[in-house]
């Protein structure tokens, strides 16, 4: 799979031009971000909500792709954008309460606000 992935059609910002591949993007980035980083038991949980939630919004892009009708797809992306939303929540926190790299956690929560806006543009925008 990590083959297939390389190929795909980047913008000039060096992101991909489908929002699927975007947000697979992300959540391979968010993991590295919690790989990298050491916590004491207490931040488990938000950690591990962290993940759930930024998987959960590609999981949900791919999976409306293939919904069987009009209100299937949007349903999924509906989810989607509730996950984005909440992947910047636990950023946040993660960012607010614990020590750790300002720059990436940034960067993190910018990319998930952009994934966000475009999921919100492309419900808006379906006819």
């Amino acid at each position: 799979m990590e083959d297939e992935i390389e190929i795909f059609e980047l913008h000039e910002e060096g992101k991909p031009y489908k929002i699927s591949h975007r947000c697979f993007y992300f959540s391979k980035d968010v993991i590295g971000f919690i790989r990298e980083c050491k916590y004491d038991r207490i931040y488990h949980s938000m950690f591990d909500q962290l993940l759930r939630s930024a998987a959960s919004i590609g999981a949900n892009v791919v999976e409306g792709k293939s919904g069987s009708s009009k209100k299937d797809w949007k349903n999924f992306y509906v989810i989607a954008l509730k996950s984005a939303n909440e992947t910047k929540y636990w950023l946040c926190l993660i960012c607010e309460t614990m020590e750790v790299s300002k720059p990436k956690i940034n960067e993190l929560i910018k990319e998930a606000d952009e994934i966000s806006k475009i999921i919100a543009s492309i419900i808006l925008n379906a006819k």
